[in-house]
């Protein structure tokens, strides 16, 4: 049987077939332990350095070994990617005939029984909304997979998609009169044949956690679960393990019992009080809450007179609203459904405000209307390790980003890895060529009042020489606000914040401006793709620490100390490790790309723990010299750069 390196090497069908291939013995390394560890059902943790090619290296021996795979990917841009471009070309190479699926969550589906009661309500914020709706009416009738990615026309945040798509808590299962048409249904039908099944984290850990209460899964059984972006998965575990409830699911609940009361004679005059008092109870709490800080742990508010009311206002409220949808359950299919929920949703309230809880972390976060409130587990690592013994299955776990200083000791930890079988792949990258760091002197310490404005003074020159064609990436959004207010009057480039448009409408418009600037945070650190001269200069203005006013992170750091373990050293410096090295792959993204990486903060130079940082990056050559910067940008590229 040929070997899935050899298929990836020199003498292959994709060195023969696929036009730009270039084969790469890091890819060729992947793809051999790749397919040991699904062979052997092994925990594989391989860090793929930008550039290996890792799609393929793992795409090619899940093809190749007739097993049942379940890949996962962090975006549902990759997942669609992977789908719709990746796998069909790797299939074509090898000639492989296995059923393959793309599954998202269901809220990426059409409901087509939500759309039909939209309908009905007929009621819209706008024209524009109105003319939604009959776009997307229109649409489902010759959709054949309901997936909303396809029709770009609507935006992704429009308000009518939540009209119009489900949720786990008001889907109505088999007893939806539209249960044959379901796209939902289909789409786990096709998944649950299927050889192969791409799905992205979100759904995979939800399902995982659904399985695990013991209500069944989506997902097939699988013989091997390859991770891609696997840097994700702790805090991603996390949140699926967390119990949750906000005002949002709140209100929602008292908008579809209104719905459902549509069909049902003298439903509505029965339960309108009750629906208007669930809504108000909301408004109340919410207010109580408002002198409060936004992110915080439960206990902070708990024990404030007002909030209690409230909660007990809200308790109430909920309770008497599933009470009476009991009485009148059995007249509609949807207000049985309403009833389950809303009992369901006083038992998870019961829960998240249970004051002498040991077991998670309780906190809530006030949004600018509602609130949610949270249980999450300190420890994911032994439900995790509970869930790979149950599934006897081989697990992959891939990125660009999992060690720190070349040890994956941090990501294996929370994970409840013992003793994986770990590979270490460097990029091919030319980055003693291609790249170079600066990290200017003189700037004071980032606790300082004036630090943003003396960051913007050392980025202007810099932006100057790169003639524009840079990210400025902030470890907040009051530092990308300030940037944004001081930038305009000094340079004379096209500026592009994040917040200001969506952010797939932002990289295309930067793209094409040819020097614009553009100024991100949080989710501009990791998977944005921007090749060629269009991007040249990257800045990071302070060492992504994650903040410390978080009270899952609190709670986590104060469990560490308790353990006797270093909470900075174990947890925070190695997670702001690799949240860098996330935003410094921004840079190089090609053989032929070349950049600049402007590196602020002078604690990597003055702080014994800066060695980490640095000694995680890839190998670029460093400098204090903003005339070696200069020197870098006035070189014409060499004709193998071209």
């Amino acid at each position: 049987m040929t070997q899935a390196s050899d298929l990836l090497g020199p003498d292959g069908p994709f060195a023969r077939e696929v036009p730009g291939f270039a084969p790469r013995a890091a890819q060729q390394a992947m793809a051999a332990a790749v397919e040991e560890a699904i062979a052997e059902r092994q925990v594989l943790v391989a860090e793929a350095g930008t550039g290996t090619g890792k799609t393929y290296a793992y795409l090619v021996p899940a093809l190749m070994s007739g097993k049942r795979v379940i890949i996962s990917t962090g975006t549902k841009t990759l997942q669609d990617q992977l789908f719709h471009r990746d796998l069909p070309q790797v299939r074509q190479v090898l000639g492989a005939r296995l059923a393959a699926a793309l599954l998202k969550g269901r809220a990426n589906y059409l409901c087509l029984h939500r759309l039909e009661q939209a309908h009905k309500e007929g009621r819209h914020a706008s024209r524009e909304q109105a003319a939604d709706l009959q776009a997307i009416h229109a649409w489902s009738r010759r959709t054949q997979s309901g997936d909303r990615a396809e029709l770009a026309a609507i935006a992704e945040d429009s308000p009518l998609w939540p009209r119009v798509t489900s949720t786990t808590d008001n889907c109505l299962g088999s007893d939806c009169p539209m249960y044959a048409e379901c796209f939902v249904v289909k789409a786990r039908r096709a998944a649950q044949e299927a050889d192969l099944v791409i799905v992205n984290h979100h759904l995979l850990f939800a399902d995982l956690a659904i399985k695990q209460e013991g209500f069944g899964e989506i997902l097939p059984g699988a013989h091997a679960f390859i991770l891609d972006e696997a840097h994700q998965i702790p805090e991603l575990a996390g949140q699926f393990f967390s119990v949750t409830l906000s005002a949002r699911q709140l209100t929602e609940l008292a908008a579809d019992v209104q719905a459902e009361c549509a069909g049902v004679s003298g439903a509505l005059a029965l339960l309108q009080p009750l629906v208007d008092a669930l809504n108000a109870a909301v408004r109340r709490l919410r207010l109580a809450l408002d002198r409060f800080p936004a992110k915080a742990a439960f206990v902070v508010a708990e024990n404030d007179a007002d909030v209690r009311q409230e909660l007990t206002g809200l308790r109430d409220a909920l309770g008497a609203l599933a009470q009476a949808l009991d009485t009148h359950a059995e007249r509609s299919r949807g207000l049985a459904g309403v009833a389950e929920r809303a009992g369901e949703q006083g038992a998870r309230l019961e829960q998240l405000v249970d004051g002498d809880a040991r077991d998670a972390v309780h906190w809530y976060e006030l949004g600018a209307h509602g609130f949610s409130f949270h249980a999450t587990p300190l420890d994911i690592s032994r439900p995790l390790r509970e869930l790979r013994a149950q599934s006897r299955a081989s697990w992959i776990f891939t990125s660009a980003t999992l060690s720190v200083a070349g040890r994956f000791t941090h990501f294996s930890r929370q994970l409840g890895l013992e003793d994986p079988v770990e590979l270490a792949l460097e990029s091919p990258f030319d980055y003693a060529r291609q790249a170079l760091a600066y990290l200017p002197k003189g700037l004071p310490e980032p606790s300082a009042p004036d630090y943003v404005e003396r960051v913007v003074d050392a980025v202007v020159p810099v932006l100057e020489a790169s003639h524009g064609r840079a990210f400025l990436l902030f470890t907040s959004h009051r530092a990308l606000r300030r940037a944004a207010e001081l930038l305009p009057a000094r340079v004379p480039f096209p500026l592009f914040v994040q917040g200001s448009a969506p952010r797939n409408r932002l990289l295309d418009a930067f793209r094409t401006s040819g020097n614009g600037v553009l100024l991100g945070a949080a989710s501009f650190w990791e998977g944005v793709d921007v090749v060629g001269e269009a991007l040249s200069l990257v800045v990071i203005d302070k060492l992504p620490f994650a903040a410390p006013d978080d009270p899952v992170l609190v709670a986590r750091l104060d469990a560490l100390r308790e353990a006797g373990a270093n909470p900075f050293a174990d947890w925070q410096v190695p997670n702001a490790v690799i949240a860098l090295k996330q935003g410094a792959g921004r840079l190089i993204r090609d053989v032929h790309d070349r950049g600049v990486l402007m590196l602020c903060d002078p604690r990597l130079t003055g702080r014994g723990y800066g060695r980490l940082f640095l000694a995680s990056l890839p190998p670029l050559p460093r400098t204090h010299d903003a005339a070696v910067v200069r020197t870098f940008f006035d070189v014409p590229a060499s004709p193998c750069d071209a």
